[in-house]
């Protein structure tokens, strides 16, 4: 019997560990052996970093493997890792018998099943040996790139050399595409929708000058006059000027202080962004769909026909929403500013490292004997 340990960060790799316990027993019998019985156990524990940022997993395989009576461990974390300046799905290492999973380099589609097929490929390669299994299903082509179905589930993959000792080597994503998919990952990480509860004061604001707007026939006549293509770019724009006063005012935007850390902030910079551009996004969405509700219950068609000079179809109802809409999201970058600063620092990656970093400084210290 070979039992398998998931120890998953809190959150989406805690989720994802819990979704599939259940079949990956079944999943490493069918395509890894059938000679052994499989048991795969879950734990839900923060991965801390060290002092260089790196998850220790070395250290971890050697606390946890013993405790919990695990043959293999597999680490899932919702932090994006790097081997120098090469973005990296997974780590392995034999002699341990633990592998690492690095859930933002799988993407924003499919995450369960990339995970699940990774997971498998990450013990097959640490069991290579003792299951006698064949390695060239999970070998890279000579162009570099893996085959069979791990490479038609991850981005452009290969194997590069470690210089971690008792790390054998990474899984690495190559090229524009692997980046691509990593900054994917990274703004479903961060689960952009969630912020929509954090920015009450934001939408309260939004939704009184929406609100406003819809009861001021001046508005009326100027979303009328408005063709859609402009109030398309007014739309644009208030989602832009909101998500960068959120991004200037909480002060999400990394500025590296070394010349080798200037990707780690681009990428880190463009999943902020990208995150809080799809998060104000969504608050615009629920703004316009309560708007345009409030506008068929509140505005009286024969009022807006004379105020307006001409019949009124739905379309004339959508303009004023969206006019008013977008007003009202301009004034929720001002109302954004009563919002606490700790919930929408969270949604950044930065800050989550830098958090993991604190505790583990935070565990040493009290560990030193006075």
């Amino acid at each position: 019997m070979i039992v398998v340990g998931l120890l998953a960060d809190k959150g989406m790799p805690a989720l994802i560990a819990q979704r599939l316990i259940d079949e990956l027993p079944d999943v490493l019998t069918r395509q890894l052996s059938n000679r052994v019985e499989w048991q795969v156990h879950a734990r839900c524990d923060p991965l801390l970093l060290d002092e260089n940022g790196l998850i220790p997993m070395l250290d971890l395989a050697d606390r946890q493997k013993p405790a919990h009576d695990w043959d293999v461990l597999v680490l899932l974390t919702d932090l994006p890792r790097r081997a120098g300046t090469q973005p990296i799905v997974s780590d392995y290492s034999t002699s341990r018998a633990v592998g690492l999973v690095s859930i933002p380099a799988l993407g924003a589609c499919r995450v369960l099943q990339r995970t699940r097929n990774l997971i498998v490929h990450v013990i097959g390669h640490l069991l290579e040996e003792k299951l006698g299994l064949d390695p060239e299903p999970r070998r890279h082509s000579p162009h570099g790139r893996l085959t069979g179905w791990l490479g038609d589930v991850l981005a452009p993959t290969k194997h590069i050399p470690s210089d971690d000792d008792g790390i054998d080597m990474h899984l690495a994503l190559i090229g524009l595409r692997g980046r691509v998919r990593l900054l994917a990952g990274m703004v479903r990480g961060n689960r952009p929708w969630r912020l929509v509860p954090h920015l009450s004061s934001a939408a309260a604001a939004a939704a009184a000058t929406a609100a406003y707007g819809l009861m001021t026939s001046n508005f009326w006549q100027m979303a009328d006059a408005l063709t859609p293509p402009r109030l398309a770019l007014i739309n644009v724009v208030a989602i832009a000027a909101m998500a960068t006063w959120l991004l200037t005012y909480n002060r999400l935007w990394e500025r590296p202080a070394e010349p080798a850390e200037r990707e780690k902030a681009l990428l880190y910079n463009l999943s902020t962004v990208l995150t809080l551009s799809i998060g104000v996004a969504c608050m615009y969405a629920i703004l316009f769909v309560l708007t345009l509700l409030a506008a068929a219950a509140l505005i009286d068609s024969g009022f807006l026909q004379v105020t307006l000079r001409h019949p009124v179809r739905v379309g004339d109802y959508l303009k004023i929403v969206w006019m008013t809409s977008s007003l009202g999201i301009v004034a929720g970058a001002i109302g954004s500013s009563l919002e606490s600063e700790e919930a929408i620092r969270k949604a950044t990656y930065s800050t989550r490292e830098q958090e993991r970093q604190a505790r583990t400084r935070d565990q040493t210290a009290v560990m030193v004997p006075l």
